[in-house]
């Protein structure tokens, strides 16, 4: 008697459970605290939404939601134009060695 080959229908893609990025999205830090409005004054809070060189962090990797993704980027913004937050962290500056090898290189010659 012979095996039978497929095993039934194929797996559609949409119907695939699980796996990475599958599941209940978190809900906004924001909604969940009942914030109306983002502060600008709030620097500690804005930290959190900011990357290590100092690039505002997109709503993918927050989870925030879109509301308060553009009131945290306004309040960022305006931190950062009155100097309570930087433009660019020290800590993300690129001081590798290459840079400075090729510069010394084209003074030597």
């Amino acid at each position: 008697m012979a095996k039978a080959r497929g095993r039934g229908k194929p797996v559609r893609r949409r119907d695939k459970r699980g796996g990475p990025g599958s599941g209940r999205r978190k809900p906004c830090q924001h909604c969940r605290d009942k914030v109306e409005q983002v502060d600008y004054k709030d620097v500690a809070s804005l930290r959190k939404f900011i990357s290590e060189k100092g690039k505002i962090r997109s709503r993918r990797i927050t989870g925030s939601c879109r509301r308060h993704q553009v009131q945290i980027a306004r309040a960022v913004k305006r931190a950062r134009e009155l100097a309570l937050l930087p433009y660019v962290n020290e800590g993300g500056r690129d001081d590798s060695p290459r840079g400075r090898d090729r510069g010394e290189r084209e003074r030597e010659r």
